[in-house]
Parts: C-alpha cells; sequence; structure tokens
C-alpha cells in the first residue's frame, strides 16, 4: 500500500523544533509536554482521580474507557484512591481491547499478553477493598457479544473520559491501518467502526515484541479485539498519553498536523470537541531537526 502522505509536509512537521510545538498555531488539537515519561503518569493519575472525585462530589457515576497500555499510571492511581481514601463504587470501565490467540480466542487470565489479566492483577487487587470498583462495573469486551459494551455504554448514558495511548502508526485500542488491497473502508466507515475481532498489522507485531519480547515477534498473539472508533470518540472528553520517545516521535506531529487520515486513525479524534494529548519531552522531540 502506497502513503498519500505528502512526504514534504511529514518532513516539514518533523523539523518543528520542540519549542514552538505546544502551542503551534496549526496544531489541530491541543497539546501538552511534561518533562519525563513519570510524569505523565502521574498527571493521568491526578488526572483519573479528580475526575472521581468531582462526580461523586455531584453524586454522579464515573464512566471510562481505559486502555492496558500505558499502564505505569495504574500504580499512582491506586495509591491516590488509597491515601484519600476515594470510592471507586460508581465507577465504570469499559476496557477497551485484548489479545486474541491466532484462532481468534481469548487468552487464559495467566498469560502474559492477556491484558484483562494484567488489568484483574495490577490495577483492581491493587485498590483497598473497601474502595474497588465492583466486579459488575468493569466491562470487558467479549468475541460472543461484540455489542455489548456499545450496548452497555448506551444503557449508562455514555463515557466520560476515553483515555488511551497511540500506536506507532498511529492506531488507538487496536483500530489499526486498514491496508488490504482486496477491499476498501472510507473513512467515514472506520469513524463509525464497532466492536471488532482483527488480525493484527505486522508493524504492530513488530512493535510490541520489540518492546516486550526482545523482538521474538513469534510470542506476541497475532490477534484482537477492540473497541471501534464510534465507541472511543463517543467520550465527552479523550485524553491520550504518548510515552515512548523516539519511537512515536512521527506519529505525534502527524497527530498534531495532518488531515484526518487512514493512515494514521488516530487523527480521526480531531473533530472531537474536547481532546488533548499529554507527552514527555522525548517523545515530542523533533526526530529531523538539523
Amino acid at each position: 500500500m502506497t502513503s498519500t502522505i505528502d512526504p514534504g509536509e511529514i518532513e516539514e512537521w518533523c523539523r518543528i523544533p520542540i519549542r514552538d510545538l505546544e502551542n503551534h498555531p496549526q496544531a489541530r488539537i491541543k497539546l501538552r509536554i511534561l518533562d519525563t515519561p513519570d510524569e505523565v503518569h502521574r498527571w493521568l493519575a491526578r488526572d483519573m482521580a479528580d475526575a472521581v472525585k468531582e462526580k461523586g462530589t455531584a453524586g454522579l457515576p464515573t464512566k471510562w474507557i481505559l486502555p492496558c497500555g500505558p499502564t505505569a499510571q495504574y500504580p499512582y492511581f491506586a495509591k491516590i484512591v488509597n491515601d484519600e481514601q476515594i470510592s471507586l463504587e460508581q465507577v465504570h470501565v469499559f476496557h477497551m481491547d485484548d489479545y486474541l490467540d491466532w484462532e481468534g480466542r481469548p487468552l487464559p487470565l495467566n498469560h502474559p499478553f492477556s491484558m484483562e489479566g494484567w488489568m484483574r492483577r495490577h490495577f483492581y487487587a491493587s485498590v483497598d477493598k473497601t474502595l474497588q470498583i465492583p466486579e459488575e462495573n468493569r466491562h470487558f469486551p467479549r468475541i460472543g457479544d461484540l455489542d455489548g459494551i456499545a450496548d452497555s455504554i448506551l444503557a449508562f448514558g455514555g463515557i466520560d473520559t476515553t483515555y488511551g495511548g497511540v500506536g506507532y502508526r498511529g492506531h488507538i485500542a487496536y483500530n489499526e491501518p486498514p491496508r488490504s488491497p482486496w477491499y476498501t473502508v472510507t473513512m467515514e466507515q472506520f469513524k463509525h467502526s464497532k466492536t471488532r475481532v482483527l488480525h493484527l498489522n505486522e508493524d504492530t507485531l513488530i512493535a510490541v515484541s520489540q518492546r516486550r519480547a526482545g523482538g521474538c515477534s513469534h510470542v506476541v498473539p497475532p490477534m484482537a479485539i477492540t473497541l471501534g472508533m464510534a465507541e472511543l470518540l463517543s467520550a465527552r472528553r479523550i485524553r491520550l498519553a504518548i510515552d515512548t520517545g523516539a519511537w512515536k516521535q512521527t506519529v505525534l506531529r502527524v497527530l498534531l498536523f495532518s488531515q484526518p487520515t487512514l493512515e494514521y486513525p488516530v487523527t480521526l479524534v480531531q473533530g472531537h470537541p474536547d481532546v488533548m494529548v499529554v507527552v514527555d519531552r522525548l517523545t515530542a522531540e523533533s526526530p529531523l531537526e538539523d
């Protein structure tokens, strides 16, 4: 598949100095740059905790779409919750994706790539029992009920915030660029995509293997279940975090300056009324600055 992004434009975006990036007049979404990945994680945790407190004061439930990547914010969030005794009883979490094996079946919860297993062990279990999110408020996508998440979101009156990361080629959850030459997915169709099962793109398998398995792509599950862009974009707020350094410097700039494009699906958030991306300084650095 051939890129349709003008190479001159993308080179120009990649040469913008970091000092000009945060308040650039041509940026299509709001950007916040923090010094380190740790500060990004702490910022996310504080934002989540403050949102719960604000909703609780108003006597309202909190409804989130949450990722299992980035994950370093969860220990900080759990500590804030435990230290400040913030009840999560009225929090509803809709998990955005999970890996599947090569036959499209769920992984055992003890599998190292099971996102549900990771969240149960490292997020839910780390909160004091008296403060935890009830089991019935934890919503995971299921291959036997693809519309279950969307139906639950509708029943609960919509999502307050989608928190997410951004992939190397611009996927949010596993809404990866469609690449087959044998069928066409239009931008409008993709924007309204729903929860579905899919094969992961090769660049995702490479990125995950590099980050978690020393480049051994053979151990990375090749399929996934993901919420669609329709669910993610339905939230009242979208907060994206990117903290992977040089690996994500280009996608950040495409997100900020490109027209919406299916080559980088995260650019579809640009029309949302309340979206912000938070990054560390290394990720915000120019990949091509002289």
